[in-house]
């Protein structure tokens, strides 16, 4: 039987809909500052949607902070059956011990599989990042993920911690990770690449680092790791705004001419100090992956070059 999607944009008329009776829902209500209070009664509600399977929560720009990410964060544990989540806070007012909360709640959620979370533009620093890890690392079901933690305060220690958490979700196959505009710098990267080789089942990975500080030696090792995922087809790289130079980018090149199952990349280097050299060496090694179908590449101060490669 087809489960029928409930759309709401009104909290008063969520709050007095029939709620067991919700296993599909989107409850829409960006930029409506609801607070800590609204978020509350939000979450009571939904306790009592037992049925749900399938949920989407959009609550971006909304002053949530603490008091309200907990009770959203109780009514979740509640919803045994939910399989699929996505949540949208973004530009809310949630620190390390929200962050550390909701995670905590969301490790109760055992039976989720597909998991969008997007913390952009919060006050989340290395607590935060390392609580919400540890409890990510509980969902055992998780096989998609896709975590927006942009623009926050994470550092090299909690990227690191994040990345090792991730490494523990044996069944994740597709792991989309926002990460730009933080503190991670070349020692968080190195720490993250080492975990993300762990990640073994991963087919399809999108990472963004923009605007993170990060130089030559921990290209060379994220490059590295990103190897060891044998079964990645499809990969995304965005290190734009960074501080790579030719030895970076030429190591890079090299690391990405050993995935033997690689079918589509798309990597972009823009604003960074790579010269010709490192171009070079970069194409040499792109020209190496053989089974390339797709290949859009962005390196440049200026614009964008766009290169798509046919099945031979």
């Amino acid at each position: 039987m087809i489960q029928q999607n409930k759309y709401f944009q009104d909290l008063k008329i969520f709050l007095n809909s029939p709620l067991q009776s919700h296993q599909v829902l989107h409850i829409d209500l960006n930029k409506n500052q609801i607070g800590d209070e609204g978020a509350q009664n939000l979450g009571f509600s939904l306790a009592k949607c037992t049925n749900l399977s399938k949920l989407v929560l959009d609550l971006n720009e909304n002053k949530i902070g603490a008091i309200g990410v907990s009770g959203i964060g109780s009514a979740l544990e509640k919803c045994k059956n939910l399989s699929n989540l996505t949540l949208n806070i973004d530009k809310n007012q949630i620190d390390d011990k929200s962050a550390s909360q909701l995670g905590s709640a969301l490790a109760n959620c055992t039976n989720l599989s597909n998991l969008t979370l997007n913390l952009r533009c919060n006050n989340i620093g290395t607590i935060g990042v390392q609580g919400l890890g540890l409890a990510l690392a509980k969902c055992i079901n998780l096989s998609n993920l896709e975590l927006n933690l942009g623009v926050n305060q994470i550092n090299a220690i909690g990227t690191s911690s994040l990345g090792f958490s991730l490494a523990e979700c044996s069944n994740l196959s597709n792991l989309i990770l926002y990460l730009q505009s933080n503190q991670i710098g070349d020692e968080g990267v190195l720490g993250l690449s080492f975990a993300l080789g762990k990640c073994t089942n991963l087919s399809n990975l999108e990472l963004c680092l923009q605007f993170n500080q990060i130089g030559d030696e921990s290209v060379l090792g994220l490059g590295s790791a990103l190897t060891k995922c044998t079964n990645l087809s499809n990969l995304t790289l965005d290190l734009g705004f960074n501080q790579i130079g030719n030895e970076g980018a030429s190591s890079l090149g090299f690391a990405l001419s050993k995935f033997t199952n690689l079918s589509n990349l798309e990597l972009s280097l823009d604003q960074n100090q790579i010269g010709d050299d490192g171009a070079q060496g970069l194409g040499s090694g792109l020209g190496k992956c053989n089974n390339l179908q797709k290949l859009v590449l962005a390196l440049s101060y200026f614009h964008q070059f766009k290169i798509k490669v046919q099945t031979k």
